[in-house]
């Protein structure tokens, strides 16, 4: 008896159990658990994330290239490491000190005014004879001195050319290894700066060259004139009476 009742229990639940997943599976049927799929929204959605996925995008590609630009930035206004600047300064000046040690008549045009008159023009009004010789000896040692200082002008604008090739093989280097504009800028305005100090040096060359020549005429000049004065005072400071010669002994 007992064992009929359960079986008739256990068919009554299998029987509701079918029951209820019919109509689960049924078409009009409503659960909690149903998914509702749209494919207008799911399109929309998938076109959203594809724009913001594009914009990220640019903007990495926006602060890569603002990267690049201000590496380029800071390239183009990288300095020059290497400079000559000084070497340059340092022939500067040799070859100014040796133009200064120019005497007497150097390179000063009020020094030149007042010494040159009484030294090579109306130099002997109112001088004794010694006076004269004095004053062809000075000149003399001028001329000879501005040639010695032509020599030595010569002489530096010549040694400096060593300095002149190897400060341009410098700068050269330095121009075509350069990696922004300033760099080759300032390679360019060195190299401009050798150049002109070598301008400089034959300049000064020339000049002492011009000086000596110039001392020289004016001393040449002025010898004559000398000796014209000289044979004036000769002249007239002495009376020629003539006398016989007698050539052979009788």
């Amino acid at each position: 008896m007992i064992p009929s009742v359960s079986r008739l229990r256990c068919r009554r639940t299998i029987a509701a159990g079918a029951l209820a997943l019919a109509v689960t599976l049924s078409p009009g049927g409503a659960s909690a658990f149903d998914i509702v799929y749209d494919p207008s929204n799911y399109a929309q959605n998938v076109l959203t994330a594809t724009r913001a996925l594009q914009q990220i995008n640019n903007q990495i590609t926006s602060l890569a290239n603002q990267t690049q630009m201000l590496m380029n930035q800071a390239k183009q206004l990288a300095s020059l490491p290497t400079s000559v600047l000084s070497l340059i300064e340092g022939n500067f000046a040799e070859m100014k000190r040796l133009m200064g040690e120019a005497d007497k008549l150097a390179y000063n045009v009020s020094n030149i005014e007042t010494q040159f008159s009484p030294t090579f023009q109306n130099f002997a009004a109112g001088k004794t004879d010694a006076q004269l010789i004095a004053s062809a000896r000075d000149r003399w040692q001028q001329s000879l001195s501005a040639y010695e200082h032509s020599l030595k002008a010569g002489a530096v604008a010549v040694q400096n050319l060593d300095s002149t090739r190897s400060q341009t093989s410098t700068l050269v280097d330095s121009s075509q290894s350069a990696i922004g504009v300033l760099q080759a800028t300032q390679a360019g305005n060195q190299l401009l700066g050798v150049q002109t100090r070598q301008l400089a040096d034959l300049t000064a060359m020339l000049a002492a060259q011009g000086r000596a020549d110039a001392l020289e005429n004016s001393r040449k000049a002025a010898a004559q004139e000398q000796s014209r004065e000289q044979l004036s005072r000769f002249l007239a400071g002495s009376s020629y009476s003539p006398t016989p010669v007698r050539m052979f002994h009788d």
